[in-house]
């Protein structure tokens, strides 16, 4: 069960052209399953895993395959206002900010990439070892179209090192680090066994949200999307991780399970990741459970004024230097859908705790994409910190091409602060409780299987400890556009 999203944005399956599905070497399984991650391979009896479509969303039958690989992509971009914002950025995926952020002190408005889902380019295979095997693979590149970039999130808080908010621009931290690849990995299918992939690959939780998201993670539809802080389970780096292996097994579309384990290439546990996912689908229902742990997770952000003028005596360039918060992640999160035609109805909750990292990362580590932490913070915690994220939603086909999708998002922090700040509950401080919330209404028409065109907006507010330190507390971001799948 390789997921992505598909053309409409809803989760899709990698069918690799009909070929059977995933799996791995007995050497790789023992090794996956003494980190506590694998679960069991079923019986051999079971039966071949149902198969579905390939690239974006594209069938078989209209992808662009030659000897079993395909070549696909997604080319995004609208034009976007926001009624709060600080000027867009070109390296970011989103180039907005979509919702309100801490530096938005003006209105902007220009052309936005990958509004509805991610612009990229990728290939994907597999090749038929016997009747049982196969053997698989992806790699993808990120890009903006509206400035030619590859994507580059830390580029983004890069460009705002030592400027004050009221100067900054867009700047969001994120799992796009001007990597040339944004996906690359390899592995085996069975039909019996399911897949085991190794490399860098999306995680389980950031799946859960694609599939469970009524907006399908679109970037300027939905909170999930937008923030990709709580698909990350508490870091938006953590959406796609280096150095994993992955187990994923679905049992005739009835039951499905998953394991991603990361290495960190070294002993002890210092930025290693477990997650682990069972769920079912039944009468049009299908549900999900979701764990993760991050160890030594890295929330990235620009560099005051004052880190700028140090960095000359540590020897770090200002180009791609960068602050971060240290922490250790744990998140639970149950999601899950339910489809009466012409309906889709959607529920989540993720509960996250940020506590101080067990083993903390010293300043001057490579975080992706070779930006160096010229400072780190891992004392940021000392209460554990605790946020909830609820989100509903539905999907209405109106017409057999045409979707209208509404949701609500909310996510709530508890006050994490101590002394003075234990317990506060204003914008005096950004460890006091507070919450964020978004609501947003988007409709969608494809004008054929590859061409679709969309508009809608969606609103964010921002209380209490959420809002300390911003200048606006809303924005609303009516946003139109068109998007070519291939």
């Amino acid at each position: 069960m390789l997921s992505r999203r598909d053309d409409d944005g809803s989760e899709g399956k990698y069918a690799f052209n009909r070929m059977p599905s995933e799996g791995s070497s007995s050497k790789a399984f023992f090794q996956f399953a003494r980190c506590g991650l694998l679960i069991s391979a079923l019986c051999a009896a079971l039966p071949a895993i149902a198969q579905q479509k390939t690239g974006p969303g594209i069938t078989d039958e209209d992808s662009l395959t030659w000897h079993g690989i395909t070549l696909y992509g997604v080319i995004d971009v609208g034009l976007q206002y926001d009624t709060h914002s600080a000027p867009f950025t070109p390296y970011r995926p989103a180039a907005s900010g979509n919702i309100v952020r801490q530096n938005d002190y003006q209105s902007a408005v220009g052309l936005t990439p990958s509004n509805m889902g991610q612009t990229r380019v990728g290939l994907q295979g597999n090749e038929a070892l016997n009747d049982e095997w196969s053997a698989v693979f992806q790699i993808e590149t990120f890009f903006n179209p509206q400035s030619g970039e590859i994507a580059d999130s830390l580029k983004s808080l890069a460009a705002n090192n030592g400027k004050a908010l009221g100067s900054q621009s867009i700047g969001v931290d994120g799992s796009s680090a001007g990597q040339a690849l944004q996906t690359a990995w390899v592995g085996f299918k069975s039909v019996h066994f399911g897949a085991f992939t190794f490399g860098r690959q999306v995680t389980l939780l950031s799946e859960g949200t694609i599939k469970y998201d009524p907006n399908y993670n679109a970037t300027a539809f939905g909170l999930l999307g937008a923030s990709n802080t709580y698909s990350g389970a508490g870091s938006s780096e953590n959406n796609r991780l280096d150095s994993t292996a992955k187990y994923v097994f679905d049992f005739q579309d009835r039951v499905h399970v998953g394991a991603l384990y990361k290495f960190n290439g070294s002993n002890g546990s210092a930025d290693t990741a477990v997650q682990a996912d069972i769920g079912g689908n039944f009468a049009g229902a299908s549900l999900d459970a979701y764990y993760s742990k991050v160890n030594s997770s890295i929330t990235a952000s620009s560099l005051t004024a004052a880190q700028v003028a140090a960095l000359p005596g540590l020897g770090y360039s200002v180009s791609n230097s960068l602050a971060g918060t240290i922490s250790d992640n744990t998140a639970y999160a149950l999601m899950g859908l339910y489809r009466i035609e012409p309906f889709k109805f959607f529920a989540g909750y993720e509960h996250i705790k940020y506590a101080n990292p067990n083993t903390p990362l010293k300043a001057g580590f490579n975080d992706i994409g070779d930006y160096v932490l010229a400072f780190v913070n891992d004392k940021a915690y000392n209460i554990a910190k605790t946020v909830q994220v609820y989100w509903t939603g539905a999907r209405y086909t109106i017409l057999p091409h045409l979707d209208f999708t509404v949701a609500y998002y909310r996510v709530h922090q508890d006050a994490y602060g101590t002394g003075t700040q234990a317990g506060c509950s204003s914008n005096a401080h950004s460890t006091c409780s507070g919450s964020l919330e978004a609501i947003s209404f988007d409709a969608d028409y494809r004008f054929t299987k590859r061409f679709d065109g969309y508009v809608g907006a969606m609103y964010s507010g921002v209380h209490d400890g959420f809002a300390s330190g911003y200048f606006y507390t809303t924005n609303i971001n009516p946003t139109v556009g068109v998007r070519y799948k291939f």
